[in-house]
């Protein structure tokens, strides 16, 4: 075989590989899926929430925490800096409040994430676990809030190399939390259009606290949102490229066991936990094609999904609301109190609707 002969093969040989792997993303993706609209009564968009509202997480008593203005490589963003807005949910008029940033904090830099609470059964202090992505850099922002003027007191900043494409968090102390890497890799072209074609198991769930950081779960092509059951003896972790959700039983060195899987046919984000049922709530990207491919004309939709009895021999996966992107694009998250639904995105419009 000539020198041209074996240059055709090898490049034959990739274009096949390359065609393989792009169709391999697009199955992964649902770039198939057509969706049909399945819309909740007296949905209306919360002000001041235009440029994305990625995370969203409710304190029992309804007070709600929102992370605002996230760039995310691959995703249309906006100049607005990030931002932090909380809902009194028992306020009839469920307005977002922006809260006031500490001035020892670097605001400009401020690219917030997924988030989480922490309430000190101690002295009822809350304590917000923010992930921060400066300079597309992964680390953990830990502020107190102070409900009486609307603020944050920043606390610390949490680097560690094992902590290095967080996604999303869960507290589970004040110091302590279990966090998803969604990337393998960080170099940002790398993991943003080698990694996708790809396509392996090969990111993880790490647990932090002062005293000790381990990776204790991994596997997943892709980990999403994170969250733990009301008792506390469950995490729950969406893998976003295998259309699943994950249940992982927590052990006294805090690493996590498989239990079982739930199949939810759609790129589900954040979960959300309801204190009192245990239902999970997903903000999902029923067509993630478009997501990362963003045509407005042809804009990503979104969808709710609930997980009920997630514990049993037969959980209930239902889709609680749908739309092909006219009303809201890239849904992230989906969170619920006294009976209405809030849903948010990664970077449009966040929705309160009336369930059924």
């Amino acid at each position: 075989m000539g020198k041209l002969g074996f240059i055709s093969l090898v490049i034959a040989a990739f274009s096949a590989l390359l065609g393989e792997r792009i169709v391999n993303l697009r199955k992964r993706t649902l770039a198939s899926r057509e969706l049909v609209q399945n819309h909740l009564p007296n949905c209306v968009a919360l002000k001041n929430l235009d440029y994305g509202s990625e995370d969203i997480t409710i304190l029992g008593d309804g007070l709600a925490f929102i992370s605002a203005g996230l760039k995310y490589p691959g995703m249309p963003s906006s100049d607005v800096t990030g931002k932090i807005f909380s809902i009194d949910l028992q306020d009839s008029r469920i307005k977002p409040v922006e809260l006031r940033m500490p001035r020892n904090f670097d605001l400009e830099s401020f690219n917030p994430h997924g988030i989480s609470v922490y309430t000190d059964p101690s002295d009822d202090t809350i304590y917000l676990f923010v992930v921060n992505h400066p300079q597309h850099k992964s680390q953990v922002e830990v502020f107190r809030f102070v409900e009486d003027d609307h603020s944050l007191v920043y606390l610390k900043t949490i680097k560690h190399e094992l902590l290095y494409s967080v996604n999303d968090i869960v507290a589970v102390g004040v110091d302590s939390f279990y966090a998803t890497n969604d990337h393998y890799f960080t170099h940002e072209i790398v993991k943003s259009l080698v990694e996708p074609l790809l396509a392996q198991p090969w990111t993880n769930v790490v647990y932090y606290s002062p005293k000790d950081v381990k990776i204790v779960s991994e596997g997943y092509y892709f980990a999403n949102g994170i969250n733990i059951s009301p008792d506390k003896r469950h995490i729950y972790v969406a893998d976003l490229f295998d259309h699943n959700v994950h249940v992982l039983e927590r052990k006294e060195d805090n690493t996590l066991a498989t239990v079982k899987s739930v199949a939810v046919g759609s790129l589900c984000d954040n979960i959300e936990v309801d204190p009192e049922t245990g239902d999970l709530w997903l903000g999902c990207h029923p067509n993630g094609w478009k997501a990362f491919m963003f045509d407005p004309k042809d804009p990503p939709g979104s969808e709710v999904i609930r997980i009920q009895k997630i514990h049993s021999d037969q959980p209930v996966v239902t889709q609680v609301y749908a739309d092909d992107g006219h009303v809201i694009m890239g849904s992230s998250v989906a969170a619920t109190y006294g009976g209405k639904l809030l849903i948010g995105s990664v970077f449009h419009k966040a929705l309160v609707c009336d369930l059924k």
